[in-house]
């Protein structure tokens, strides 16, 4: 029997099957980092678990690379590739909530838009990204830090099953019951084991929060850091906040004077009882001189799509990353001395507390390694102009050429660039080899290989 032809699997799949011959293929094969402009052979549009097996079983039976699309979001550009099969998610985004069991099944197309818009009317809600156009399931299976990270630990943490689509074309619906195996790699280990279709979460009561950006001074960037890191050591679970290097984008609470300017922020999210919100946010308004505000009682997912002007699809990006133990006085002079080059209003670095509920799993409970690193560290190159690529990717890896020294050796594979593939084991530390176990098990020859990869 020949290998399945195109025809043979539009014969097959429910959803669109868009070649290079079809009106819409320029616009499908689209992801949200315009640097990446790739080709493929053939773009799937999944409309069911039935049609991811399809997609897979078409390339792994042609011999050809498989991408995965959810979100789009992914920096170095893995949900695409050139000549070969993209299986695209983003068609699938249904999310159910079950308030009984405080449980919410989200397709693996979903964004955490989608999951906010379903759990909100019931007062729940789970750890997703800072954007809410983030995908689900990227961010899920490499591991999940968001504003709630401190409470309610990561979003691979709040993980309760997960349906599979394996190498072979299997159906599998992994838990802590069967193919634990599985489920302990897909918490934190990336795409590399399967094509996840449906994620179910354990949902937490979260309904309004208390928050917002509070922008200072950038002359006043060490003190705010130095006090941000003595403030978050002991404060309550139930505060999620980070501080921020951000140029101060035409809003109107920020004074026109300061549009265009770089600041030092803290972004603040109180998930407590409202009526505490006040109280809690008082150290942050004691750090500096607050020079604009945007902080109240807001419904969680409106904090969750604060920013997602920001980051609209066809920017340029280039990020890099790295665990943080301790924010020493050396890494926050490494900050303030490369900081104040941000290249665009879209650019930005973070600086995540992951410590509280994330610091109570064991090391060795899921694939997500560094339960003991205090803080994730982005710096995440944005902008516009293809033309300032050279320069602005330079200023990224400058400011990591710094900070590396002062940080741990791996970083949060969400974050990390396509030429980080070098960092794989430091990633993941001690769980790489049993990593590499359940490669072999589930995935031997390597069909998912475009992710942060895990070699089998």
């Amino acid at each position: 029997m020949g290998k399945p032809s195109i025809d043979h699997l539009r014969e097959r799949a429910y959803g669109a099957v868009i070649t290079a011959d079809d009106s819409a293929y320029d616009e499908a094969r689209k992801v949200h980092n315009a640097m990446i402009d790739r080709r493929p052979a053939v773009i799937v549009r999944c409309a069911n678990a039935g049609d991811v097996i399809t997609a897979v079983d078409f390339a792994r039976e042609n011999g050809l690379d498989l991408a995965v699309r959810g979100g789009g979001h992914c920096v170095p550009g893995f949900g695409t590739c050139d000549d070969g099969v993209v299986a695209d998610l983003s068609a699938m985004r249904s999310v159910r909530v079950d308030p009984g069991s405080r449980t919410a099944r989200a397709e693996g197309g979903a964004t955490w838009a989608d999951v906010n818009a379903a759990t909100y009317a019931f007062g729940l809600a789970t750890t997703g990204g800072i954007i809410s156009t983030t995908g689900v399931g990227g961010l899920t299976l490499g591991g999940g830090i968001g504003y709630l990270s401190r409470g309610l630990g990561l979003s691979c943490d709040n993980l309760v099953s997960a349906d599979v689509v394996t190498a072979d074309g299997r159906f599998l619906v992994a838990s802590e019951k069967e193919y634990d195996d599985l489920f302990w790699a897909l918490r934190g280990g990336g795409g590399n084991f399967g094509v996840v279709t449906s994620f179910r979460f354990r949902l937490s009561p979260v309904r309004d929060i208390y928050g917002g950006p509070i922008f200072y001074d950038l002359e006043d960037a060490r003190g705010v850091l130095h006090a941000y890191r003595e403030v978050i050591a002991d404060a309550p679970e139930q505060l999620g906040a980070f501080p921020a290097f951000q140029i101060a984008p035409p809003l109107p609470f920020i004074p026109p004077e300061r549009h265009g300017r770089v600041h030092v922020a803290t972004v603040t999210c109180w998930a407590g009882p409202l009526e505490e919100g006040e109280r809690a946010l008082r150290p942050f308004r004691d750090m500096a001189p607050v020079v604009a505000e945007h902080v109240g009682p807001m419904p969680y997912p409106a904090l969750n799509t604060a920013f997602d002007g920001l980051v609209p699809p066809g920017l340029q990006h280039y990020w890099k990353a790295n665990f943080v133990t301790e924010l020493t006085d050396g890494a926050v002079a490494a900050h303030l001395e490369h900081a104040p080059g941000l290249p665009a209003v879209n650019s930005t670095v973070h600086i995540y507390p992951i410590d509280g509920a994330c610091h109570r799993v064991p090391a060795d409970a899921t694939a997500f390694a560094y339960r003991d690193a205090s803080f994730a560290t982005v710096i995440a190159g944005m902008w516009p102009d293809p033309a300032a690529n050279e320069a602005n990717i330079a200023w990224v890896r400058d400011y990591y050429r710094d900070l590396a020294p002062l940080s741990e050796e791996g970083g949060y594979v969400n974050f990390m660039a396509g030429d980080d593939q070098g960092r794989i084991r430091a990633n993941y530390k001690g769980n790489y080899d049993r990593l590499v176990e359940v490669k072999r098990a589930y995935d031997p020859g390597n069909l998912f290989h475009l992710n942060q990869n895990i070699t089998p």
